[in-house]
């Protein structure tokens, strides 16, 4: 636990003095997710079903890509699969619903 209580602290402490670099990869992580919606205006109709389609490739195809780039660095080194690559989806796809959620607007 004591463990825990320091990476949390470590972290926080990171996050604090590298704030506007963590806010330029929040904004570059929604840009890509953003770029993808509207690449697949093209594809989905303009209904209900077609949005929600198309949001939900969006918001689905970034983590899975941000997951990929250390599996793949992984992979070129010990040629095995990266033991860690859900993981890696997971915590890109929370920081990525958060970072939407929050930037959210009825309309």
């Amino acid at each position: 636990m004591i463990k825990h209580l320091i990476a949390i602290v470590a972290l926080t402490i990171v996050i604090i003095l590298t704030m506007s670099q963590a806010q330029a990869a929040l904004e570059t992580l929604l840009a890509g997710h953003n770029w993808v919606a509207e690449t697949l205006k093209a594809v989905f109709s303009g209904g209900t079903a077609g949005n929600v389609t198309r949001e939900l490739l969006a918001s689905l195809s970034i983590p899975f890509l941000v997951g990929l780039i250390p599996a793949a660095l992984y992979w070129l080194a010990k040629r095995s699969w990266f033991p860690y690559f859900m993981t890696f989806v997971w915590v890109t796809w929370l920081i990525q619903t958060s970072a939407l959620v929050i930037q959210y607007k009825m309309g």
